[in-house]
């Protein structure tokens, strides 16, 4: 339930830095806990895993919709809402790197 993930990129930036490494939970996933704000991780092909925060929820909970910091982010701004079965956790905990 729980996974250790090192973040590539800089599109949450400031917050979020290449080299930070985040520890995510499926549990809010898995109870549909997901609220604007929070940060998570997901697949979306062809760009792989990507650390977005949640900007809106669909009522019901089935897509999210999730933005970077940056305006070059790869984000919804490009590829729309997300599904929440693709969400492989929300962040629990963030380790800056040094």
């Amino acid at each position: 339930m729980l996974r250790l993930i090192k973040v590539s990129g800089d599109s949450l930036h400031p917050g979020y830095r290449s080299g930070d490494f985040v520890v995510i939970s499926k549990i809010p996933v898995l109870f549909n806990w997901l609220r604007a704000g929070d940060v998570v991780v997901f697949n979306r092909q062809p760009y792989g895993l990507l650390v977005k925060r949640i900007e809106r929820v669909e009522a019901g909970g089935e897509r999210i919709y999730v933005l970077g910091t940056q305006l070059h982010s790869v984000d919804s701004r490009e590829f729309g809402w997300i599904d929440r079965k693709d969400v492989l956790g929300k962040v629990i905990v963030h380790a800056k790197r040094p």
